[in-house]
């Protein structure tokens, strides 16, 4: 395990399998964002499913943990994490059943092929403005802003690298829930399931979850809203089951 953790890095427990990831806190690690996608996203046994911008591999490790697909791929433009995310695979013996792709997420059908997979992940970078970056370059702001790539890249490549009736899962912010749906459904994506994430019960939500299908009909179902805390620090009973379980 030594060998595979650098000095500047630290490994965390996963809760799940005893699964662990490695990462650095100085680039980007990752937040309940990619736990609640990674809960909200289902796979079936033999899937093939791939995340799209994987930073440090954390969906598809966790995927790994809570289903049985045949195999998961993780694409990565960033050398440095992709490179940490397939020491995080190694690191928990999950190489035939995880890889890690370093490329662009606009290149994605081309790297792997259209109607490759069963499921498509993202948790996209969530804001458009570049005003205000100090550096633009770093894995932070790449994780962050659409420096790399847009939600239309994003969408446009999802639609080709699924299979018909394929299942799109992303997590993003509400503010932007007018163009995500738009774009999904022209590009052939249809939303299907939505689930807004709140603070608290008495907040305005800040996350929201979605399931689209490619070639899917025109019906969307809302489901309950997903509360994260009772009270400041104490995670309400349904997170703390998407941590553990």
């Amino acid at each position: 395990m030594i060998d595979l953790v650098k000095d500047h890095e630290r490994v965390d427990e996963l809760q799940r399998k005893g699964y662990k990831i490695i990462q650095d806190p100085a680039k980007f690690c990752f937040g309940m964002d990619a736990v609640l996608l990674s809960a909200f996203a289902s796979a079936k046994p033999g899937d093939k499913v791939l995340d799209l911008g994987t930073g440090t591999g954390i969906i598809p490790i966790l995927m790994e943990a809570k289903t049985d697909a045949a195999h998961l791929t993780g694409l990565e433009i960033q050398e440095s994490m992709a490179e940490m995310a397939q020491r995080s695979v190694k690191l928990n013996h999950l190489e035939e059943k995880i890889d890690i792709v370093q490329g662009d997420i606009r290149d994605a059908s081309k790297i792997f092929g259209a109607s490759s997979f069963d499921v498509v992940t993202s948790n996209p970078p969530y804001m458009i403005e570049h005003h205000g970056l100090k550096n633009p370059t770093d894995a932070k702001s790449i994780a962050r802003h659409e420096l790399l790539c847009s939600w239309k890249d994003i969408v446009s490549e999802a639609a080709k690298l699924l299979k018909v009736r394929g299942h799109f899962y992303i997590v993003h912010r509400p503010f932007r829930l007018v163009e995500l749906l738009s774009e999904l459904s022209a590009a052939g994506l249809e939303p299907k399931t939505m689930r807004l994430v709140y603070p608290y019960v008495d907040k305005e939500p800040n996350m929201v979850l979605i399931e689209a299908i490619k070639g899917g009909k025109s019906r969307l179902k809302v489901e309950k809203p997903l509360i994260v805390y009772k009270e400041p620090k104490v995670y309400t009973d349904e997170i703390i089951d998407m941590y553990q379980n």
